[in-house]
């Protein structure tokens, strides 16, 4: 008796040990449940401010031309002047971005249009999240 009774409890049953893995991907898939969640809001926030810190180089870049870029000039004419302007001594003499125009949070580029549907005295200027919810500069009273 004393055999099996000491052999019983020196190892985990079979249940005991799927019990435990049970348990653990229960609260690692609540643990990359909140990561992911986490992660949306962090790459949309940053979406958003990437969107606003547009706003300066742009501005500057109205001042000095007289216009925002056209939709077809895009966001590249902070960067680089472009080809059809009036008069491209006003340009420069540096550019109004330091370094290429960076991409969204999930790789691809801004969109710009420029007069803008939801600012047409300004720019519109926005990404989408891979879930299709519009980022932009306008404030969502204006999309509804």
């Amino acid at each position: 008796m004393k055999t099996r009774r000491s052999r019983r409890s020196s190892g985990f049953t079979l249940i005991e040990v799927l019990l435990v893995l049970t348990i653990l991907v229960v609260l690692m898939s609540m643990v990359v449940g909140g990561f992911m969640a986490a992660q949306k809001q962090s790459n949309r926030d940053a979406a958003k401010t990437q969107i606003g810190l547009f706003d300066t180089p742009l501005k500057m870049y109205h001042l000095k031309i007289g216009s925002y870029p056209t939709t077809e000039q895009g966001l590249e004419a902070l960067v680089n002047a472009p080809s059809d302007l009036p008069n491209p001594d006003k340009w420069g003499p540096e550019p109004y971005l330091e370094k290429a125009v960076p991409p969204d949070p999930w790789g691809k580029p801004y969109q710009y249009e420029c007069p803008g549907k939801n600012n047409p005295n300004g720019y519109d200027l926005w990404t989408e999240d891979p879930e299709g919810e519009i980022i932009g500069n306008w404030s969502e009273e204006q999309n509804s």
